[in-house]
């Protein structure tokens, strides 16, 4: 009886190590003891597994410390084993995904037709800072990878939004080549933002995509969702059926209001989007959107945080929602069924930014989020000042992950 007794006073500092509610907002250890690497990142449920997808960063105090994407299993939601990179950055020069690359916002969805594992995310080329703009996609046969890159680029080259009048680009083409509106944040650039005059400058070669994520709607159509027009602009864009490429069929969603870091979920026949604005690296009060069709037209509604520190989403960005499915999981969140999954981003060392998980209830018939965080984990202004601006273009005080 001592020796079991003694046997579980060793045992159980060890569980409590890796087993932390997901609201706490603090370290979060892997089976291995060490943090968990998985930024930027979602979760997907297969076959009663939770597998959790991230952004893989070196420990090295830059921008540019991109290593692919990680992936962590767990029965629970809370305990959670580390199975390592799932599509690393390649050491081929000829790849985009070459090392010095920037990966970001992983998103990982599984086709029922094909029954493949895709994944997209927000990439940057190496040596371009962040001018590139793509997305990337890649596929695996299982959730654990090896993920294999297939393309990368801008999006809907050569096509106009959906509703968008034809002849409006020969102006607004006519536009960009006038210097008074060549000086950006002016009501007379705003307007024609708001018309589409980026989208018309990006039109050969493709929109730009940044902060993103992928929603597969009741029917099984895949959405790819993401700032674009400098981030000045969301783009809802229609996936083929096999979820590797763009059909063709996107709008523009709050022209020129600079949202990003998209989040969206589907209730009782109702699509929220919950976005943040673009201040750097910082956090700031989210924003919420409603529509009854995804491809709009979507209504903005007031900041869904509440309480104390909802004026900068309790010091968090957001990533992605995801719905869970089993009883036991929905009493870690106060028997809510969607989970806002956020980023405490620390730009000083970004492995080491925390997590925020927080459930989403509805109140007066909107969703709304509530964190009580430890003192501790509270937003503080010294975690985000960084030498290095993330991207190089007008844009850049405007620009996060």
């Amino acid at each position: 009886m001592k020796r079991i007794l003694l046997l579980l006073m060793v045992m159980i500092p060890i569980l409590t190590i890796h087993a932390q509610a997901p609201m706490a907002g603090g370290e979060w250890k892997d089976n291995t003891g060490r943090h968990i690497n998985a930024h930027g990142g979602c979760i997907i449920n297969y076959k009663g597994t939770y597998y959790w997808y991230g952004e893989s960063r070196s420990s090295g105090n830059t921008l540019y410390s991109s290593m692919g994407v990680s992936c962590y299993t767990s029965k629970d939601l809370q305990n959670w084993t580390n199975k390592g990179v799932v599509l690393p950055v390649s050491n081929d020069t000829c790849s985009d995904i070459q090392e010095g690359c920037i990966i970001e916002r992983p998103k990982v969805v599984y086709n029922k037709k094909t029954k493949e594992f895709v994944m997209w995310f927000h990439l940057e080329l190496r040596g371009m800072g962040y001018k590139s703009a793509r997305a990337g996609v890649a596929v695996s046969d299982t959730p654990l990878g090896p993920f294999r890159f297939v393309s990368s680029g801008r999006i809907n080259a050569g096509i106009l939004p959906k509703d968008f009048i034809e002849a409006d680009t020969t102006e607004l083409r006519q536009r960009l080549s006038e210097p008074a509106f060549n000086t950006w944040w002016t009501s007379s650039w705003y307007r024609q933002i708001e018309r589409g005059m980026f989208m018309v400058r990006d039109l050969q070669g493709g929109q730009m995509a940044r902060d993103m994520t992928i929603f597969i709607d009741d029917d099984g159509k895949a959405y790819h969702i993401y700032a674009s027009e400098d981030n000045l602009t969301l783009h809802i864009a229609e996936l083929t059926d096999d979820y590797l490429r763009h059909t063709g069929l996107y709008v523009r969603v709050a022209m020129g209001e600079q949202n990003e870091a998209p989040t969206i979920f589907k209730k009782d026949g109702v699509y929220w989007m919950i976005t943040s604005g673009c201040t750097g690296w910082a956090p700031n009060a989210a924003r919420l959107f409603r529509a009854k069709n995804i491809m709009g037209p979507w209504e903005r509604l007031s900041n869904p945080c509440r309480g104390d520190g909802a004026n900068k989403t309790f010091g968090a960005q957001g990533a992605y929602i995801f719905k869970i499915e089993k009883v036991k999981e929905k009493k870690i969140f106060d028997g809510a069924d969607y989970v806002f999954m956020a980023d405490m981003w620390r730009p000083k060392k970004i492995t080491d930014s925390r997590y925020l998980w927080i459930p989403i209830h509805f109140e007066d018939g909107k969703p709304t989020l509530r964190a009580n965080l430890p003192n501790t984990y509270q937003f503080s202004e010294s975690n985000y000042s960084f030498e290095q601006e993330r991207v190089t273009d007008q844009a850049s005080l405007f620009i996060s992950s």
